[in-house]
């Protein structure tokens, strides 16, 4: 068999860094990482014991992380902030194009979180 990988043949780390230098990829591990934090909408996942690998090829950057994660939820201080700040300019535009009040507007615009098209297409559907 030519040109592929055989059974029972491995190749040696120094032949696959080769290899992925040869097609423009390199791999790097980053170095004393404290903490890893991945926040979502309503959770923040951490990793206290991350290994971070990064890989570039083509210009982007790939970041691998490996670990065990603790799941913790947000503070409520942090979920209240992330509420949308609606803008009387949004508030203005919904209105016009939607043709209603002010006021439904802004409770369709808190509805959809801020979603302008989403906001409107309410008041068609009605």
């Amino acid at each position: 068999m030519r040109g592929g990988f055989r059974k029972g043949v491995s190749l040696s780390p120094k032949k696959l860094n080769q290899m992925m230098k040869q097609v423009g990829i390199s791999l790097e591990e980053i170095d004393d990482v404290e903490e890893v934090v991945i926040k979502t909408a309503d959770a923040e996942l951490v990793f206290d014991d991350a290994t971070v690998t990064v890989m570039e090829t083509q210009g982007s950057k790939i970041y691998q992380i490996t670990g065990t994660p603790v799941k913790r939820s947000k503070p409520e201080s942090e979920l209240e902030s992330a509420e949308v700040n609606i803008s009387p300019e949004d508030v203005e535009i919904v209105a016009e194009k939607a043709g209603c009040s002010e006021e439904e507007a802004k409770a369709a615009l808190i509805e959809t979180k801020g979603d302008l098209a989403e906001a409107i297409s309410r008041f068609e559907n009605e």
